[in-house]
């Protein structure tokens, strides 16, 4: 009876250390998968992280989003810019052709031009170029050489001469000048009104990083950087309003010089065709 129960039990027994032994290869199982996943997911990443950061990411700001996205008084700064820039260019290279068209004529009534060999002043005025400035006092000494009647008949011929040259020589060198102003203008105002639109750029990010309530890094970097390019437009129109000024100005004193001379001998000239009247 005993051998017997225990021979009942003993299957039981078995078949429970079966069930164990069956049972702990899952749970090792179960245990090594973490450690497997763990091990896949991270091999990606490594992979992911040794790949060279070939992509770059596209800039939410610069001077695209101020035209896209900027307020009237961002974008009306940046126009205001620009139509100075433009106007500079403009009026260099016109400064640049007229002065190169009075320095020509400068040479043509040099010492021993066929203005100072032809037969009459009058001749001499006919061969130069057609609204030109020498040509210009030219004719204005000619028409000062004349007899005046009425209230001219009494001025001494020499004091009209050379009153009615000064004047021409002052009307050559207003019409040199004339463009000058604006590039003085535009390079000492366009640093400021670049700073302007920088200054109003900064304060709407720092009132839309108030109004949001958020202060990390790409809020505040972000808006104010792009605020700075104003500065730099600013800075870019000034710095050749400047350069071209001073350069155009020193041109002009050197062209002008051609003019009081040749108005000088002109003066000289005429007095001494009429000394009785002078």
């Amino acid at each position: 009876m005993f051998i017997t129960r225990r021979l009942t039990r003993f299957p039981a027994a078995l078949v429970l250390v079966a069930s164990l032994s069956l049972g702990g290869a899952p749970l090792a199982q179960a245990q090594t998968e973490p450690a497997r996943t763990a091990t896949t997911v991270a091999a990606p990443a490594s992979a992911d992280a040794a790949k060279p950061a070939t992509e770059s990411l596209d800039n939410p700001y610069g001077l695209k989003a101020i035209i896209e996205h900027g307020d009237l008084v961002s974008k009306g700064v940046l126009g205001l810019l620009m139509i100075m820039s433009l106007g500079t260019w403009y009026v260099l290279v016109a400064k640049l052709l007229e002065q190169r068209k009075l320095l020509k004529e400068a040479k043509a009534v040099g010492a021993g031009s066929r203005f100072w060999t032809a037969g009459t002043l009058t001749q001499g005025t006919d061969g130069l170029a057609k609204e030109g400035a020498f040509r210009f006092i030219a004719e204005t000494a000619v028409e000062a050489g004349k007899r005046h009647e009425g209230v001219l008949a009494g001025v001494d011929l020499g004091s009209w001469i050379t009153t009615s040259l000064e004047e021409a020589g002052a009307e050559v060198e207003h019409r040199m000048q004339k463009g000058l102003g604006f590039l003085a203008t535009v390079g000492s105002t366009s640093p400021f009104i670049g700073l302007f639109g920088t200054v109003w750029g900064i304060l709407n990010a720092l009132t839309a990083i108030g109004l949001a309530g958020q202060a990390s890094i790409d809020k505040v970097a972000g808006p104010v950087g792009e605020a700075l390019i104003m500065t730099a437009i600013g800075l870019a129109v000034a710095v050749p309003a400047v350069l071209g000024y001073n350069w155009l100005v020193g041109r002009n004193t050197a062209a002008l010089h051609y003019v009081t001379t040749f108005g000088s001998k002109l003066r000289a000239t005429l007095l001494a065709a009429t000394p009785a009247r002078a």
